[in-house]
């Protein structure tokens, strides 16, 4: 695939209020792309347009991935402003830290219906748009936890795992069109994640407190390298493509280093 270029590109970012949302928002728009931000609160998605400062490139919209109209009608309404779209990407997300035994499935039900099926809908929906377009880009804000299960962590990675799946899948399927899709796996990121998530009484913490994680300014650099180089995955920081590896090889390994890091907790 020939390498991508953003200037004149139009990109859609759920979840754009904050965190890596709003890093890739702000990376694309110093890049030459036009970009509408979507978050579930207007207030927030528009304070996020103006800490960007691209006023005349961009434009905010209210947008619950979990509610199919609300996608429809951002989509429609970024068209009639930029005239197209090349570029969605799947951002928007909901952190679960608790145990299997300690979740409710209202709960579960939740985080999937955003950080899964909220991609998915985004996916089926703008896949007809870009067809009709004669291409673009669908790009899934994943990460490593769907790669290697995390303790404390079961809901997540399942979304994760299962996004990771059918982001490649469709990639093959798509092809044929010139619709691209690159899964973005970052490891931890310095972000409100915890902060935002839904806690259970039981959960533990898996990261040692020596790991400080990676900005979301380093992951929306690697977002937008993949996407100018069309690839099928980008996995940040660099060193966790070891981690990933010996999990696939050698599971108990990288089970019994999670184990250790729980010694006392449980």
């Amino acid at each position: 695939m020939p390498e991508q270029t953003l200037a004149g590109k139009v990109a859609v970012v759920t979840g754009a209020s904050m965190g890596i949302g709003d890093a890739i928002a702000k990376l694309f728009a110093e890049n030459g792309a036009r970009v509408a931000l979507l978050s579930r609160d207007s207030g927030r998605a528009e304070a996020a347009r103006a800490r960007i400062g691209f006023a005349g490139q961009t434009m905010a919209l209210a947008c619950d991935v979990r509610h199919r109209e609300e996608i429809d009608r951002a989509i429609g309404l970024t068209l009639h402003h930029f005239q197209k779209i090349d570029i969605w990407v799947n951002n928007a997300g909901r952190g679960i830290l608790t145990s299997l035994d300690g979740v409710t499935m209202a709960d579960v039900r939740e985080v999937f219906d955003t950080n899964l099926f909220g991609a998915l809908e985004g996916m089926k929906a703008i896949i007809p748009v870009m067809r009709q377009q004669g291409g673009g880009a669908i790009i899934n804000i994943s990460s490593v936890a769907g790669h290697i299960p995390l303790p404390f962590h079961p809901i997540y990675s399942g979304t994760k795992f299962a996004m990771n799946a059918i982001g490649k899948a469709a990639r093959m399927e798509l092809a044929g069109a010139g619709i691209n899709v690159l899964t973005v796996c970052p490891g931890y990121v310095r972000t409100d994640f915890g902060v935002n998530a839904i806690k259970g009484e039981d959960y533990k913490a898996v990261r040692p407190k020596s790991v400080r994680g990676i900005s979301v300014e380093r992951v929306a650099r690697a977002t937008l390298q993949g996407y100018l180089k069309g690839k099928r995955e980008v996995v940040v920081p660099w060193f966790m493509h070891p981690v990933i590896k010996l999990y696939q090889l050698l599971p108990g390994v990288v089970e019994w280093g999670m184990k250790r890091n729980l010694r006392g907790k449980l």
